[in-house]
């Protein structure tokens, strides 16, 4: 991740027309641009730069961006805001499924997207603070590190799962609506809960002995999420 004052932001689309206008708006809001016009090329940018932040279309030949993400969460936790068509509800589930932070749906607006961004980035640089160290059972987090592991061995999150975990954490025995973890953990009033659902799944698939029958992170019929220790 970059250690300049600006945040560097890599645009991966291959619509040139379009990442030009996005680059234009973010180099406005204070972001340094970079801009990959396919798959393989932005996953090599993105791992070799270390940005702090991609913006990634799903939709392009070649690597797709499906692919792209899934790469990028296997050997980073760089935060992605992908880019999808509208209507497209199944490959916007898909994208989160696979680590997505965010979302924008086509047509959108530039300065939506720059928000979504800036909101992306304050999110991860205060997921940090204060410093504490969180233990359950074999699991261990340290959220200055931004780090976490299972019986000794590193875990790793997304931001947004990194995040959750951290919020489920610091209010054991609590009982979370999808709603309130939707405005605490990715700052929305108003959206689409199915994120958190997704989000919930693919925690419990990296921290418990058993997703299908958790024993930390459970269900709370016509609730919601409640943490365990």
């Amino acid at each position: 991740m970059s250690s300049d004052a600006d945040p560097q932001v890599l645009v991966v689309d291959d619509d040139p027309a379009l990442a030009d206008v996005v680059a234009r708006y973010l180099r406005r809001d204070g972001f340094e641009v970079d801009y990959a016009s396919d798959g393989a090329e932005g996953l090599r940018r993105a791992l070799s730069d270390k940005p702090d932040l991609v913006v990634l279309d799903l939709m392009m030949p070649g690597m797709d961006g499906f692919e792209v993400c899934r790469r990028l969460r296997e050997a980073t936790s760089i935060p992605v805001v992908m880019l999808t068509a509208l209507g497209e509800e199944n490959d916007r589930i898909a994208g989160l499924d696979l680590g997505a932070d965010d979302y924008v749906t086509k047509p959108f607006s530039p300065r939506e997207l720059a928000a979504r961004v800036r909101a992306v980035l304050r999110r991860v640089a205060g997921a940090a603070e204060p410093s504490e160290r969180l233990a359950a059972g074999g699991l261990e987090v340290d959220t200055l590190a931004h780090e976490a592991s299972r019986d000794g061995r590193p875990l790793t999150l997304t931001t947004k799962e990194f995040d959750l975990l951290v919020c489920f954490m610091t209010h054991p025995g609590r009982a979370f609506r999808r709603e309130e973890l939707l405005e605490k953990v990715w700052g929305w009033s108003i959206g689409d809960t199915s994120t958190v659902t997704v989000h919930v799944r693919r925690l419990r698939e990296k921290i418990e002995d058993d997703a299908s029958a958790p024993g930390h992170l459970r269900t709370v019929r016509g609730v919601g999420y409640r943490w365990e220790p």
